[in-house]
Parts: C-alpha cells; structure tokens; sequence
C-alpha cells in the first residue's frame, strides 16, 4: 500500500480540503506544523515516516491562475527531496510535455481539466503520467471519455471522490472495484475519505495500489505504528 499524503496548495499555503468545496478551504491548522508554510506541514508530515512523495493540488493553477511555482521549488530543496504528484489543472500539450521532462515530477492529468481525450491519448504510454478520474456528488467531472475508454488509461490512474474529502466518511469502494476492474494491470490510487488503517487494508484486499491521504495524518487516525505495519 502506497500511502501519498495530501498537500492542498492555495495562495501559497497548504489548505484544510473539504469535499472539494475550494471556496471554503482555510490554511491548514495541524499538530505537525507550526502554520500552513508548505515545507513546514511536508517536514511535519515526515515525522511520521519518511514520505519519498507528496501529492499536491495546485488550486490556484486548476482554477486558471498561476501556478505555485516557488512553494514547488521549496518543497524540492528539502532534505531529501520528494518525488511530487502535481495536478495543475493541466490542460496543454506543451506545459504536459515540458512536466514529464521532469524526472522528480508526476504530472496529473485532471479529468476535470480536459475538454476531451487528446492529451491522454497523445500521452498515455509514458509511465510518470497520472489520468486523475475526478467524481463529486454529482457524478463524473470531464469528458464521458476519459471515464468510457479505459484502453486508453495510463500505468496510473487515481480515482478522485471529491464530495468524499475530509468528510470522514470513508473511501469510495464501490466506485474503485468498478475501476478496479476495468483497469487491468495498471495501478489504481484512492483519494478521499480514508479513515486510517482499516480502511487502508480494505483497499489493499481489493487490489488498489495506493491512497492519497491528509486528514488521518493530521488528526492522530493513522499512526507512525500503523503506516510502518502496512509497510511491512
């Protein structure tokens, strides 16, 4: 079980997420950091365990702004240095080409981002690329695509619940076996509503690879004992 944690960037500083509701995030209050600096929560986080990467919403880009170049390039000159999973909101051949370029970069490519499938498909046999397949309440955010033609998914792919985010109220399990399934031999990732250990093993009996996790890091959920032990 590949355990990520979660950095939500927004305005150059981490931010608390809640079921994708991205007018309503605050800079992140934890018992590992003092602030919300991104390279004090990332180093708080690795109180915990030694995190080789971190997973990180650049909010600011994916609603169209300017992407959070400096708080990336601080994250990089830590001791260390992390391999990032960045979601962008990545949208153009040349910005997703310069990112793969990039051996310490993960790019995302954000379903909700797309307006169809050309990038995926230009791009999908690289194997840093990430296809983020992005649902809230509602149900699936991009092109129908993107969500129907799994031959054309990535090594990766990472099954986004928005409305499940820093809700509690526990992964989306029917949705990842049904992308489970489709996936073949490719590594399906969950993000959102992971409540700690229980729930990390579940999703490792059903054959997903890894989670993107926050809220049971900060809130004492999931302990330095229990990542070590599902580690093991």
């Amino acid at each position: 079980m590949h355990i990520i944690p979660v950095l939500d960037l927004k305005g150059g500083r981490v931010v608390r997420a809640a079921q994708g509701r991205r007018d309503l995030y605050r800079p992140i209050e934890t018992p590992l950091a003092a602030g919300s600096d991104i390279v004090a929560v990332a180093a708080g986080l690795r109180t915990l365990h030694p995190f080789p990467a971190f997973y990180v919403a650049d909010l600011d880009a994916i609603a169209g702004g300017a992407p959070n170049e400096a708080a990336l390039a601080a994250l990089r000159g830590m001791d260390r240095p992390p391999e990032l999973w960045v979601d962008a909101g990545t949208d153009e051949a040349a910005s997703l080409a310069a990112a793969l370029e990039k051996p310490w970069l993960r790019p995302i490519l954000g379903s909700e981002s797309q307006r169809d499938e050309t990038l995926l498909r230009r791009f999908a046999d690289h194997l840093r690329l990430v296809l983020s397949l992005d649902f809230t309440g509602e149900g699936f955010r991009g092109p129908a695509s993107l969500l129907d033609n799994a031959e054309c998914w990535p090594s990766t792919v990472i099954v986004m619940t928005l409305a499940k985010v820093g809700a509690g109220a526990g992964p989306d399990f029917e949705r990842l076996e049904e992308v489970k399934a489709r996936a073949g031999n490719r590594a399906v990732i969950a993000a959102g509503g992971v409540r700690g250990e229980a729930d990390l093993r579940t999703l490792a009996s059903l054959g997903v690879a890894g989670a993107l996790v926050a809220t049971c890091l900060h809130d004492g959920s999931l302990t330095s004992e229990q990542i070590e032990a599902l580690h093991a």
